[in-house]
């Protein structure tokens, strides 16, 4: 997409955890800060282990604009999240985890529905986040598992969108992902999250297989995934997606990044 010259950029803290600098705009997604060999809670009493450790913690955090939470799992909004960032952070998320969050304490939760925006002002830029909807496993479990939401993100400078970026959150491949094109308008930067959890074999988030299936479905120019082995019931390696994209010779470029490192998300 033309012009714009501020950085946007992701830092890398491991799992779905980054900070993205949107230009003017700090932002925090899916705040995981457990250290290796710390369990994450996924609710009716099932537990997963980390297996690395976090390349970010709170106090190394700037002031954030908000924290972008696509929903309450333990992986994605842990203890130490809850414990250690102020209570004011604004906090973008679905309506569930809303709800979840204003009972532990959080006074500046904005919950959206699927393709509802918020926006995030910093004088004449700002910051619009779409919320996409998601699927957590197949029907039947989709019931059972907290609701998910993926999230477009625009930098808006003088009325104009001079970037736009797209985090799948733990959805699994749909076709009316593709909606995201026809509502929003083409991407920048496609981030998705990966690894192929599962639980009592049912597979709950994307797989190498199916997160190709998104990036050919998307066409992003840059892809930069996330969320791949962090736990123990992630059971598709980063290769698997490598492997698949590029057997597909599919569209665009895959930007890897370790866990601290910072990447560029312009194309």
């Amino acid at each position: 997409m033309a012009g714009d010259e501020d950085d946007v950029t992701l830092t890398f803290g491991g799992n779905a955890t980054t900070l993205l600098r949107l230009g003017p705009f700090s932002l925090l997604t899916d705040p995981n800060f457990l250290h290796r060999g710390q369990r994450a809670h996924l609710g009716y009493g099932l537990r997963t282990k980390r297996l690395t450790e976090p390349a970010l913690q709170p106090t190394q955090l700037p002031a954030l604009d908000a924290v972008l939470l696509s929903h309450m799992h333990g992986d994605h909004w842990d203890r130490v999240a809850t414990r250690n960032l102020p209570k004011e952070t604004p906090v973008v998320t679905t309506p569930e985890a809303a709800r979840c969050l204003e009972r532990r304490g959080f006074t500046g939760t904005a919950d959206l529905r699927p393709w509802q925006t918020h926006e995030i002002s910093h004088g004449d830029d700002v910051l619009r986040v779409t919320s996409v909807p998601g699927v957590h496993g197949p029907a039947f479990a989709d019931r059972l598992l907290p609701r998910v939401m993926g999230s477009v993100l625009e930098l808006v400078r003088s009325g104009a969108v001079t970037w736009r970026g797209y985090i799948s959150g733990d959805t699994l491949y749909r076709p009316f992902l593709g909606e995201v094109l026809e509502r929003c308008g083409p991407l920048d930067v496609l981030i998705p999250h990966l690894g192929g959890t599962r639980v009592a074999g049912i597979l709950l988030t994307m797989d190498g297989r199916q997160g190709a299936d998104l990036v050919e479905l998307l066409k992003p120019p840059v892809t930069v995934p996330v969320h791949f082995d962090d736990y123990s019931v992630f059971t598709s390696p980063l290769g698997d997606f490598v492997a698949e994209v590029a057997a597909r010779r599919a569209p665009g470029e895959i930007r890897s990044v370790g866990r601290g490192q910072t990447v560029s998300l312009r194309p």
